[in-house]
């Protein structure tokens, strides 16, 4: 904590400064939920991050700070613009499944995460492979954005690659994991259930 504190509050003061906010107490409550979201699912940021140089791991933090700060900032802002509408449930059979992983049974989620990872090694373009698994991951499963994404030192893409990529990754996935459960479909006999 006391490594990367300094990191982590000097960008949630920035983006707070760029709201019109900078409250000690703010602040501190914004660097808290950075650590939580850090230590979350068992510290899986850092589990899953590849440092491709000795300084990344910094550039993660300050990803993560900024992403918890705006989150922050947009959330106060959507309440004021009518955040209590309820949002359409996602139709995409992919994203939907993703969003809902924490609802299923532990071993089923291990499951579904380890065939999307197949897939994902399977459709991602060789020559970026890693990094392409890489953004895909800290958008679906850590709940990056692609600005916070990009942001990372080492990563070697802007934003716009970053949504490149996660939309295409998405695209080939959806694809597969859709034509794979027709595919079970029409091999079961009428009258059975997937």
């Amino acid at each position: 904590m006391r490594r990367f504190q300094p990191v982590i509050a000097s960008t949630a003061f920035r983006v707070a400064r760029r709201f019109g906010a900078g409250a000690p107490e703010l602040i501190d409550d914004l660097v808290q939920d950075t650590f939580l979201k850090i230590c979350s699912n068992n510290c899986r940021v850092l589990r899953d991050f590849n440092s491709q140089s000795p300084d990344a791991i910094f550039g993660l933090m300050k990803a993560v700070a900024l992403s918890v700060a705006m989150d922050h900032f947009r959330g106060g802002l959507a309440a004021k613009r009518g955040g209590g509408r309820v949002e359409q449930p996602l139709t995409d059979y992919f994203a939907a499944t993703l969003e809902h992983r924490e609802s299923l049974p532990e071993a089923e989620r291990e499951v579904l995460l380890r065939q999307i990872g197949e897939h994902l090694r399977e459709v991602a373009n060789p020559d970026t492979r890693e990094r392409d698994c890489q953004i895909f991951w800290l958008h679906y499963r850590h709940g990056m954005e692609a600005r916070a994404i990009a942001a990372i030192p080492g990563m070697g893409v802007t934003q716009k690659g970053v949504e490149s990529t996660i939309l295409r990754l998405r695209n080939h996935l959806r694809e597969r994991l859709v034509n794979g459960r027709q595919r079970k479909s029409e091999g079961n006999p009428p009258g059975t259930s997937l």
